[in-house]
Parts: structure tokens; C-alpha cells; sequence
């Protein structure tokens, strides 16, 4: 094992790394699982108009009734007359379109029926009823026509066909795009191993996870994830804590430290006794938070809806005027048929497409440029974001050490001579800071001489003979084991490292200190633009890490960030989130980490970089397909613009039953002026064709982060 160590103050642990001269173990992702469960066709929503309702059964009654649209369309009365041919006549082909249409009302019209039903008991007319209401009408009238009763002339059964098949196509479309609690929290539960070795006085035994009792000893080994909360008792390893902290680098456990369930104990096996379980874990602490806040985010009602509710009470209130006055008039078929007319044509197909067509052609545009939309209302709630909080770690900075400066003694090697020395002796290490070391002498074109007798010292550093010469690469406490001062003239400068929170490592040769070695989580260099592209968006741009507040404060002020939350519990970033929403602010948040999906889930709008954890991206609305933090740029242009062709869509399905409902009712008949039922039901198509020609436009948005600068 090797180990370089540094103070904690500096940026927490990077100095400290473990590593062997072969590589580490593999983060054992799902240890101990199979697959988990995340979205998919047949998951059943339990809130909105969708609620008992799965895409899968969406897209099921939409193909079936599209396929039984096709003869009752064909063989319609009123739709061959409206254009000119005679379809085959044999016998009972006149039944085709009422017995195929009751099929089609009474299958691909359920959904809208019950959830109609609903929405009436629970005294909320949305989208659902005004449907309902409209192919409920559409059936009795085209079954009285069909049966000749009263002579009227009302053949809606390949409107009620069209109108079911497009009204499905739209909510399909519609619950693709949602996320759902669900997924996230399957994510967070697939951290935890099935099983744990329970150390007995005879040995040990393998045990079901839900079978450990605080104060139960267990062996965790190396490559396994960590069963409970526990505190190490025995033995001491490197515990990648990514998927919780979000934090790329390993964190050295010794006994008496706190460990916690779901990590990983990346190179040494120890002995941990278990002080919390089950519901007690901070993992399940962290799982509650993730769904009590999509919860609480969840409540916002679409715009399509709130445009139904409107539409229904006019619709409804145009219908009872219409046949009161036309009876009055003393011509009530005549009331019967203007009635009818208005009721149905009342819930235009434009209507079901007009937000479901935009968010499907904004999702495919984002995934082309690397964002994936979960959740439709991401898309609607990102223009009116006033803050973006990104993490700092993996987010606006790679999550891994960077060589930021090198200083060397004036009686030394040189700079150039020194960097080369230390990756000589780190050559053989997998561990993040020695790759980054010889990453560093790599692009610095140095040239690197072979070192052979590599050890590691815990706790301390590495070491390794160069030249006939030891070498040794440490932190501050090496100096202190080896009784050797830091020259005054390095001093200085690593002084100012520390204080900027950068880790410090020394390179000594027969015991005399050459120079020093800074290294720091480096900043993307796409980080600068997206802060000053948001910036320019009037969007304020803050951050928040658990590092030190020098750190914090050394990487906001190189990109110029208005805000910082620093030395941010894991528990309490979901916390800085409600602070802002407290403040007057909408906020999205960035992150990729475990310990960020409270807050993903919590902010308006959650977005999480695709290269984080599995929980991060459940939780989220938004997920960044890369690391780049400028596709943020690219959601808030799309909000922007999908929301405007939604109102302009809605606007002219709305205004079209704004003008042809009162026309259908008759309130220009004076005037000789009428709308047929045959020229309403033809303008309502014309309506869907002009809406979904306007969705297209959106393909012209232009959404490359690269352009971004």
C-alpha cells in the first residue's frame, strides 16, 4: 500500500492516496445485485390525469385503434363525401364504421372516459374530461344517425376514431418524457449488498443485509461495499465514498473512524462494527430526502391542462346557451344538431398535440446535444430559473488532481528537473495524484528516468531509488517523521498553497528536500464560459461543496461565481436549495454525486452530469449525456423556446374553438353564416396540421455547447 500524506486542511485528503503498483480494484458497482429496476414501459404513475395509467398502455390502445381508425375513416359517410369517392358497398358494410367505432370508444377511449370521471368527481376539469366529454357526445350522436333516429345527420364516427387515436398519440408521447420517483430510489437501493460476513466466535458467516443488528461485528473485504453505517474496529483502508459524497478520491480509514453503508473498501479488508441499520443508515436518510423532495416537485399543473379546464367550461357553457336558444327559436332538432356540433369540435385534436409534440421534438433536439430530458416539467420550469447551484467536485471542476505549481530549491534540481525526479518514483502507481504527476512530466515534454525498489510508507508517502540516488515524494508529515525542515525560500510558496487549500507533496533526495509539488482539483476549462454565458442570461451562478472555504473561494474566484455555500454537509446541500427558494430565487441545481439527489430532486429543475452516479441521474429531470457544464446553456435556450411555440400552440388551438365554437352554435346564422359539422370537424384537422408544422420550427434551435464562448 502507498500513502501520501497531506494536511486535511489542505484539499481534503488529495496528498493522502493508497494505491499499489498494480491497479485497484474495481469500484464493485452493484455489488452483491442484479440489475435494478428504473423507467420503462410498464411503470404505473399514481398522481395526475396519468395516475393508474403506463405508457406501455398508452402506446398499446393507440396502435389498435389506429389500426381500426383506418376502415371506420374509409368507409365514414360524411368523410367520403367530403371527398368525393363511394367506398365498396357489399352487404352490412354501412355497420363498419358504428361497430369498429364502438370498439374504438369503448377500448381507446377508457382512459378518457374514467379519467374524465375523475377529474369530475374531484371537481378539476382538465384535459381528460373535455376529451371525455367530446368522443361521449361524438358516440351517442353517430349511433342515433346510424340508427335513424330523429333524421338528424350527425356521422362523427371517423372524428370519434381520429379524435381517440390522436388524443392517445399525444399522452403517449406525453409520459415517455416523465421521471418518477421510483428509479431514483431503486438506484440508492442497489448501493447495498445483498449479503455481509458477520464475524462469530467460531468464524465467520454469510448473512442476509436485513439480518444485522447494531453491534454486530462484520469482515468487510477488499473490492466490497460497506452493508450498514458502522465504525472501523480493526485494520485500515482506502473507502471510495464516490457514490455517497460525490468525490472522486479515496478516503483512508482507520479504526475508530466512521464508515458509511453502500462504500466501497477499495485495497485492504477490515473489521467494522455496525452502529446503525436499515432505516436508521444515512443512505436511507438520503432516500427519504429524495422522496420527500420529488414530492414536493411535482405539483405543478401543465399548461395543456390548465387550457382543457378553460376549454371545458366554455365548451360546456357554449353547449347550454345553444340549445336553449335555438329551442327557444322553436327548432330544436335544429338545437340538437348546433348542440352537438359545438360540444364536439369544443376539443380540437390541436389541443392533445400541442405540448406533447413541442416536448418531444425539444427532447429529441437536447439529446442531440448531449442533454436528456427526463421529466417534461424540467422543460417548462428552466426559463424561469434564477440561479443554477452547481457541485463543485465532477461538476465545474474534473474531480481529479492536477498538477497546478512546481517550485524547487535554488541549489536543486531546477523545476522541470524536480517534476521529472517525482514522476520517476510515482511511475508505478495507478493512484489519481501519481498519475496526475506523471501526466504533468508527460505533457511537459520531460524526460523520466527509470526508478527501481518502489515502497510506499503509510500514512507517509512513496519512495523509490533513482539514479543510485532514494527519492522519497511525501506530504508535511513525512518531513515531520524524517526530523527534516522545509527550506525558508519553499516556504513561502507552499505556505500560499495551503492557504489556497491546493495539497502539498515534497520531494526529497538522501534526505534533503528538493522542492515541492502543488496539486489541485482542476478547473474545466468549459466551466468559465458557462458561468459568464449564464451570467449574461441575467441567471446568477452559484456553488456548493463540502471542501474548505479557501478552496471553495480560490475556484469562485477564478470563474467569477456570485455565490458560494462551502464546508456543506452532505445531508445539507438539499438545505442551500430551499435557502434560495426561500430568497425569492427558482433554482436548478447540477450535480452528480449521491449525496446531491435530495437536492436534484428538491430544486425546480435537477440536472445531473451523466458521468456521476446512478442516484444523481434517477433523481434528476435533466441528465448531461457529457461533462460539459455549458450544455447547462443549451437547456435554458431550449426552456426558452419550446415554451414560447407551446403558448403559441396552444393559442391557436384555443383560438380556433374560440371562433368556431360560437360559429358552430350559430351566431352568425342571421347573417346565413354556419359551420357544419362536416366543415368543423375538417377545420379541426386543418388546426392539428398547423400546430404540428409549428413544433417542427423548433429543429432550427441551435443547442452545440461548443458554441458557447
Amino acid at each position: 500500500m502507498e500513502e501520501h500524506a497531506s494536511p486535511r486542511t489542505a484539499t481534503a485528503d488529495l496528498a493522502e492516496h493508497n494505491a499499489t503498483s498494480t491497479p485497484a480494484p474495481a469500484r464493485a458497482a452493484g455489488v452483491g445485485h442484479g440489475p435494478h429496476a428504473g423507467h420503462d414501459d410498464r411503470v404505473v404513475h399514481s398522481h395526475g390525469q396519468h395516475a393508474g395509467h403506463s405508457t406501455a398502455m398508452f402506446k398499446n390502445r393507440f396502435w389498435l385503434t389506429l389500426a381500426l381508425s383506418v376502415p371506420v375513416v374509409y368507409f365514414s359517410p360524411m368523410f367520403s363525401q367530403l371527398l368525393g369517392y363511394m367506398p365498396p358497398q357489399f352487404p352490412r358494410s354501412e355497420w363498419i364504421p358504428p361497430v369498429l367505432g364502438t370498439v374504438i370508444f369503448l377500448y381507446g377511449g377508457q382512459p378518457f372516459l374514467r379519467g374524465g370521471l375523475n377529474e369530475l368527481q374531484t371537481r378539476r376539469p382538465g384535459m381528460m374530461l373535455l376529451i371525455g366529454m367530446a368522443i361521449s357526445v361524438a358516440f351517442a350522436a353517430s349511433w342515433v344517425t346510424s340508427l335513424g333516429i330523429g333524421g338528424f345527420d350527425l356521422d362523427f364516427w371517423w372524428e370519434l376514431a381520429l379524435l381517440v387515436a390522436i388524443m392517445l398519440l399525444g399522452h403517449w408521447i406525453e409520459m415517455r418524457a416523465p421521471g418518477s420517483a421510483q428509479g431514483a430510489l431503486d438506484a440508492l437501493a442497489a448501493l447495498l449488498p445483498d449479503e455481509a460476513e458477520r464475524i462469530t466466535h467460531t468464524g465467520t458467516e454469510t448473512v442476509s443485509v436485513s439480518d444485522l443488528r447494531a453491534g454486530d461485528l462484520v469482515l468487510v473485504r477488499s473490492g466490497a461495499r460497506m452493508p450498514a453505517d458502522g465504525t472501523v474496529t480493526e485494520g485500515q483502508a482506502e473507502f471510495d465514498e464516490s457514490m455517497i459524497t460525490g468525490e472522486s478520491r479515496t478516503v483512508p480509514r482507520s479504526p475508530g473512524e466512521a464508515v458509511i453503508a453502500g462504500t466501497v473498501a477499495t485495497d485492504n479488508s477490515v473489521r467494522v462494527r455496525i452502529t446503525a441499520v436499515g432505516d436508521d443508515t444515512a443512505l436511507a436518510g438520503i432516500q427519504r430526502l429524495v422522496a420527500e423532495a420529488q414530492a414536493s416537485s411535482s405539483r405543478a399543473q401543465a399548461l395543456a391542462d390548465r387550457a382543457a379546464a378553460f376549454l371545458f367550461y366554455f365548451a360546456a357553457g357554449a353547449g347550454v346557451v345553444t340549445f336553449i336558444v335555438w329551442t327557444l327559436l322553436g327548432s330544436v332538432p335544429e338545437a340538437v344538431t348546433r348542440t352537438v356540433t359545438v360540444l364536439v369540435i369544443a376539443c380540437p385534436h390541436a389541443l392533445g398535440l400541442a405540448i406533447p409534440l413541442v416536448i418531444a421534438i425539444s427532447t429529441e433536439q437536447a439529446a442531440r446535444a448531449g442533454v436528456l430530458i427526463k421529466n417534461r416539467m424540467a422543460l417548462e420550469r428552466m426559463r424561469t430559473v434564477g440561479v443554477v447551484l452547481f457541485d463543485k467536485t465532477g461538476t465545474l471542476t474534473r474531480g481529479e488532481p492536477e498538477v497546478r505549481d512546481v517550485v524547487a530549491a535554488s541549489d536543486g534540481v531546477g523545476r522541470d528537473g524536480l517534476l521529472a525526479l517525482a514522476a520517476a518514483v510515482e511511475a508505478d502507481s495507478e493512484h489519481p495524484v501519481a498519475r496526475a504527476i506523471v501526466r504533468a512530466a508527460r505533457d511537459r515534454g520531460l524526460s523520466v528516468p527509470p526508478a527501481t525498489g518502489f515502497a510506499s510508507m503509510t500514512g507517509r508517502g512513496v519512495r523509490a531509488t533513482v539514479s543510485r540516488r532514494m527519492v522519497q515524494v511525501g506530504g508535511p508529515s513525512l518531513l515531520r517523521e524524517l526530523g527534516v525542515t522545509e527550506p525558508a525560500e519553499l516556504a513561502a510558496t507552499t505556505g500560499g498553497w495551503m492557504d489556497r487549500g491546493a495539497a502539498v507533496l515534497h520531494v526529497l533526495a538522501d534526505g534533503r528536500v528538493l522542492g515541492a509539488v502543488s496539486l489541485e482539483d482542476a478547473v474545466r476549462p468549459e466551466s468559465r464560459q458557462a458561468v459568464a454565458a449564464l451570467q449574461d442570461r441575467g441567471i446568477k451562478v452559484a456553488m456548493v461543496t463540502g471542501d474548505a472555504r479557501q478552496v471553495a473561494q480560490a475556484v469562485a474566484a477564478e470563474l467569477h461565481i456570485d455565490e458560494v455555500f462551502a464546508e456543506v454537509l452532505p445531508a445539507d446541500k438539499d438545505k442551500k436549495v430551499s435557502e434560495l427558494q426561500d430568497r425569492g430565487f427558482r433554482v436548478a441545481m447540477v450535480g452528480d454525486g449521491v449525496n446531491d439527489s435530495p437536492a436534484l430532486a428538491r430544486a425546480e429543475v435537477g440536472i445531473a452530469i451523466g458521468a456521476g452516479t446512478d442516484v444523481a441521474m434517477e433523481s434528476a429531470g435533466v441528465v448531461l449525456a457529457g461533462n460539459d457544464p455549458r450544455a447547462v446553456l443549451s437547456m435554458v435556450d431550449l426552456s426558452r423556446a419550446s415554451y414560447r411555440k407551446m403558448w403559441q400552440n396552444l393559442v391557436w388551438a384555443t383560438g380556433y374553438n374560440v371562433i368556431s365554437v360560437p360559429l358552430a352554435a350559430g351566431v352568425l346564422a342571421f347573417a346565413g353564416v354556419m359551420l357544419s359539422p362536416a366543415a368543423g370537424a375538417v377545420l379541426m384537422s386543418v388546426s392539428t396540421i398547423v400546430v404540428a408544422l409549428n413544433a417542427q420550427l423548433l429543429r432550427r434551435i441551435k443547442l452545440n455547447p461548443a458554441q458557447f464562448r
